[in-house]
């Protein structure tokens, strides 16, 4: 199943809208309301039926997340021991160090996103036709221990509308108008080769804390969506940058 942009995000916008209904009920905040960050470990777990565990997953951390879409194991390497770990359907398994001491705050952003992303390759699984599904289930012996890689290159293809789809639903368009709106009068933030300005800066940290995202994350999606303008870095002069 390839699926244009446009449908990623009207998918995005279909789920998000469901799952505020389904979360919020009569609770729903009205059209006037300030951006709110998605709430997508009930998203994940209340909302879409998955188990959301963790475990050491690599070496050196890279491996952030995985799930499987029926029952399997996982083969992770760990200071040179080979762990298996059993993974069941419909769960989402992340790496350990999320949730390790000092690491929560600093790598809230990036747990929630890897989050994101796995939710929305089980979204984009139940999309696909019966037919298409029982293949992938087929594919995957339940006694057999893959690697990531394994597991990632039946639907390598998948990847990128994974990313796609997660970005939307966990920085919903309605929600960055809405941030960009009250935190930036709608205006565009200048991205001069990974520098920008005092006050874009203030505008970035800020949407970050209000929609529990990363940096990199938040400026891909405002890029994508267009609130994002591109100069080089030769004209890049902040008036209020202060040198020491």
């Amino acid at each position: 199943m390839i699926l244009s942009y446009t449908q990623i995000e009207e998918i995005a916008a279909a789920v998000t809208k469901d799952f505020n209904e389904f979360f919020f009920g009569e609770r729903a905040a009205p059209e006037t309301h300030y951006a709110q960050a998605t709430p997508i470990d009930w998203l994940a777990t209340d909302y879409l039926g998955l188990r959301v565990s963790y475990a050491r997953l690599s070496e050196d951390g890279s491996i952030c997340g995985l799930t499987a879409y029926t029952d399997t194991e996982y083969a992770a390497t760990y200071r040179g021991v080979t762990h298996v770990i059993p993974l069941r359907a419909n769960e989402v398994l992340l790496d350990s160090s999320f949730m390790e001491p000092g690491q929560v705050r600093s790598r809230c952003g990036k747990r929630r996103f890897t989050l994101a992303h796995e939710c929305a390759h089980q979204l984009l699984f139940q999309m696909e036709s019966d037919e298409a599904r029982r293949a992938c289930e087929e594919a995957y012996a339940p006694r057999t221990a893959y690697s990531l890689r394994d597991l990632k290159t039946r639907e390598d293809w998948n990847e990128w509308q994974a990313n796609a789809l997660g970005a939307a639903i966990l920085m919903p368009q309605r929600e960055i108008d809405r941030a960009m709106y009250h935190l930036a009068r709608g205006r565009k933030l200048i991205d001069y080769e990974g520098w920008f300005g005092y006050m874009d800066l203030m505008v970035l940290k800020q949407l970050c804390q209000t929609l529990g995202v990363s940096r990199s994350a938040a400026v891909i999606r405002l890029r994508q969506l267009g609130y994002m303008e591109e100069r080089p870095y030769a004209e890049y002069i902040d008036p209020l940058e202060v040198w020491a």
